[in-house]
C-alpha cells in the first residue's frame, strides 16, 4: 500500500550523493580518522563520546520485493546511512529480500511474517538498541513482545484503503487494528513519519503532537537531462494498483487527448494491469517496469506527470519527476498535498472535471508548464537523504533515551549519554 518505483531494484548506495562501499552489518566501528560515513554525505555523529548502536527495523518489505514502493525506498536510505556512520543496522522483513550492505533476514511470507516476527526477534536481535517498527497498514506490535526501546515509522495511514483492498468483515478489523490497537501499542513511544499529512492524521487517531516527529524524504540527483519530447508526452508511474486509481486517469484521457493530441505512457506493473490494458483507448502506452535508465529517460520526456491516486505517504516520484523539471498534476489529497505544492510545483485538484482541465490547460501553455517545472526542480534540489539520515538519527537517539526512561533506565548502558549516539 505503498508508493511503487515502478522501476527493477536499485542498488542501495545513496546514488547521487557521495558513495563508496558501505561496511558489512558485522564490521566493527570505523577507527577515529576514517568517517565512513562521509561517503553518504552524512555529518560525523555529534559530540565526542561516540558510541556504536545497534538498530532493526522490522518492515513488510524489503527493496528486492516486485511490491516495493515509497516505504521500502525510505527505509532503505535510511538504514544505509546510519551503518554509514558506524552502526550496526539489520533488516527484518516478509518475502522477498536481496543482498543490501546492511544485515537482511526473510521473516516468513506477506502476512505469516507478523506472526513469526516476535521468534525471530527473540533468536536474533534481542540485543539491538532499537528497534523501528514500520506500520504500513497492519503492524507488528513490537512494544508486545520487545522490552528495548521502540520507534513506530508511518507513512501513511490506510484508512480508506481498507475498505478498497478487503471485504468485511477483514476491512473492518484492519481498520480497527490500525486506528485503535497500533496507537495503544505505542502509547509509550515516539511516532516518525515523512508528512504533515500523515501527522494530522495520527493526531486523528489519538497520538499526542508531542511524540509524532517527521523527517522529509530525499531525492537522488539524477544522470544529466535527456531531451523533453517534441510532441506531448504524459507520464503516470508506479504500481498498477486499484489504489492508484489509473482507470480514472485513462477516463479523462478520452477527453483529454482531443485538446492535446500526443500519447500517455503507464510504466510500471501491478495486479491491475490487464484490466487497464483493457480500458485503455487511443494513445496509451503500457512499459512495464522499467530499468532506472528508462525511468530517467521518461520523467525527462515528460511534458506533466500525471498521479491520480487516493492516498500517498509523500509521494516520491513526484519528487523524482520534479527534480527533472516535470511538474505534476495531482488529486489533492494527504501526502500529494505535500509533495506538490498547488500553484508553484503543480497542480493539486479535488474532483475529475478539474483534473481533466489542468492537464489539458498546461498542456498548451509551454510557458505556464515550463514555469511550474523550473520551481519543482528547484525544490527538489533541496532533498538530501543526508538531511533524512540525519533527521532520523536526532529522533532514534531520543527514542532510546524515552525507552530507557520509561522502564527506569535497566537496559544496557542506560547510564551513558542518550544524545548524539547516532
Amino acid at each position: 500500500m505503498n508508493d511503487d518505483s515502478g522501476v527493477m531494484p536499485a542498488e542501495t548506495r545513496l546514488t547521487g550523493e557521495p558513495g563508496g562501499a558501505a561496511p558489512g552489518p558485522d564490521s566493527p566501528a570505523a577507527p577515529a580518522g576514517s568517517a565512513p560515513w562521509l561517503d553518504y554525505g552524512v555529518p560525523e555523529p555529534l559530540g565526542t563520546g561516540f558510541r556504536r548502536r545497534s538498530v532493526l527495523f522490522v518492515a513488510w518489505r524489503d527493496l528486492a520485493n516486485r511490491q516495493a514502493g515509497g516505504s521500502e525506498v525510505l527505509v532503505d536510505r535510511l538504514a544505509s546511512g546510519v551503518l554509514a556512520r558506524g552502526h550496526r543496522v539489520a533488516l527484518l522483513c516478509g518475502g522477498r529480500v536481496a543482498e543490501r550492505p546492511y544485515h537482511v533476514i526473510r521473516n516468513g511470507g506477506t502476512y505469516s511474517q507478523f506472526l513469526r516476527a516476535p521468534l525471530a526477534y527473540q533468536r536474533h536481535f534481542r540485543d539491538y538498541d532499537l528497534i523501528v517498527e514500520v506500520c504500513n497498514g497492519m503492524p507488528f506490535l513490537a512494544p508486545l513482545w520487545c522490552r528495548r526501546p521502540v520507534l513506530c515509522l508511518v507513512n501513511h495511514m490506510h484508512t480508506e484503503l481498507w475498505s478498497i483492498r478487503f471485504r468485511p468483515p477483514f476491512s473492518t478489523i484492519g481498520r480497527n487494528i490500525e486506528q485503535v490497537v497500533m496507537p495503544w501499542a505505542h502509547r509509550e513511544n515516539l511516532f516518525l513519519t515523512v508528512s504533515s499529512s500523515t501527522a494530522e492524521a495520527l493526531q486523528g487517531i489519538g497520538v499526542g503532537q508531542d511524540r509524532i516527529r517527521q523527517i522529509c524524504n530525499g531525492v537522488e540527483a539524477p544522470d544529466p537531462p535527456a531531451p523533453r519530447s517534441p510532441d506531448p508526452m504524459f507520464l503516470a508511474f508506479g504500481r498498477l494498483a486499484d489504489y492508484k486509481r489509473l482507470d480514472v486517469l485513462l477516463r479523462l484521457w478520452d477527453r483529454v487527448r482531443h485538446v492535446t493530441g500526443g500519447r500517455l505512457v503507464i510504466a510500471g506493473d501491478g495486479p491491475e494491469r490487464a484490466r487497464l490494458q483493457a480500458l485503455a483507448g487511443p494513445g496509451v502506452e503500457f512499459t512495464g517496469r522499467v530499468s532506472d535508465a528508462e525511468k530517467h529517460r521518461l520523467m525527462c520526456s515528460a511534458w506533466l506527470f500525471l498521479h491520480p491516486a487516493l492516498i500517498e505517504g509523500w509521494g516520491i516520484v513526484v519528487a523524482e519527476a520534479a527534480i527533472r523539471g516535470t511538474p505534476a498534476v495531482a488529486f489533492d489529497v494527504p501526502g500529494l498535498r505535500d509533495s506538490v505544492v498547488h500553484g508553484q510545483t503543480g497542480m493539486l485538484v479535488r474532483t475529475e472535471g478539474q483534473f481533466a482541465s489542468q492537464w489539458a490547460s498546461l498542456a498548451i501553455d509551454q510557458r505556464r508548464r515550463e514555469q511550474l517545472g523550473r520551481a519543482a526542480r528547484t525544490r527538489a534540489l533541496q532533498l538530501h537523504w543526508s538531511a533524512a539520515v540525519e533527521g532520523f538519527a536526532e529522533v532514534a537517539d531520543e527514542a532510546i533515551k524515552c525507552g530507557r526512561s520509561h522502564h527506569g533506565g535497566n537496559r544496557p548502558g542506560a547510564g551513558q549519554p542518550a544524545s548524539g549516539v547516532l
